[in-house]
């Protein structure tokens, strides 16, 4: 007992300052990497980073800095840290590894945050979907449809093709195709297409509309009707004008004619 003793006693007085000291590391460093990671969400709120990416990169900074603290502190109690620096390495090989789709998610999302080609709110078309763009996240970008669908695309899949984004720019043009019969009267068509266009409140008057003589189809005459809108407005405007042609050429006898096909009968003599 008494050898027992004496043992426990000189191992507390071996290794008890290095336990402490260690502990005393650990602890510290744990609250200087809160510190540090706090401080670095407060420097990039300010720099107006986007929310996502600055609580993101708080953590990541805690955990990288708080491992940091516990090599030292396993360092400090005698332990081989470089055979475990190795094998966190390797395993965060691994990792990244088999996580490379996800790491590619994360990277493209920062790049959509940082190069910012949207913003919640804009009515976009990437990845194959088209919607309004409610947040992006760090491996995700989630939009609504018009029907109120939900739909999340990873990161890669936007950053790696065209991203169209409607709400980009203030004002949209609205490209409208009206087709006349060949013997309607071309002059009381484009008149009457002038004339609805400048009488709807939601058209702006610079850039000017335009209303053309396009093509010469194959069953119609086609105009081409541009006018410009706010971007709010676009839909609106469309559905209006639309609606007001059809009334209006039906009123002034102008026919839109539709696609028709003539077929010939021929009959020949039968031989006897």
């Amino acid at each position: 007992m008494e050898a027992f003793l004496e043992n426990a006693k000189t191992y507390l007085l071996t290794y008890a300052p290095s336990v402490l000291v260690a502990l005393t590391m650990v602890v510290a460093g744990h609250w200087i990497a809160k510190l540090l990671a706090r401080a670095l969400r407060r420097v990039a709120a300010r720099a107006a980073v986007d929310p996502i990416l600055v609580k993101f990169l708080g953590s990541l900074t805690y955990v990288a800095l708080f491992a940091l603290v516990l090599i030292s502190a396993l360092g400090r109690l005698g332990v081989n840290t470089t055979s475990f620096v190795a094998i966190v390495g390797a395993a965060g090989l691994a990792v990244g590894l088999a996580f490379q789709g996800t790491l590619g998610n994360f990277a493209a999302g920062v790049m959509v945050i940082f190069f910012r080609p949207f913003k919640a709110g804009d009515f976009i078309e990437a990845g194959g979907q088209s919607g309004t763009v409610e947040e992006v996240q760090v491996f995700a970008t989630v939009l609504k449809t018009p029907d109120n669908k939900r739909i999340i695309i990873p990161n890669s899949a936007i950053t790696g093709g065209n991203i169209v984004n409607y709400s980009a720019n203030d004002t949209r043009r609205i490209d409208l195709t009206f087709g006349i019969g060949y013997d309607d009267e071309i002059r009381l068509a484009k008149s009457t297409l002038e004339e609805i266009v400048a009488a709807h409140p939601l058209v702006l008057d610079d850039p000017a509309p335009l209303v053309a003589l396009a093509e010469l189809g194959d069953s119609s005459v086609n105009f081409y009707v541009r006018p410009w809108v706010k971007t709010a407005d676009y839909w609106a405007v469309r559905f209006a004008l639309t609606e007001t042609v059809k009334e209006t050429f039906d009123s002034r006898g102008i026919s839109i004619p539709f696609p028709q096909r003539d077929v010939h009968l021929y009959q020949t003599g039968v031989a006897a």
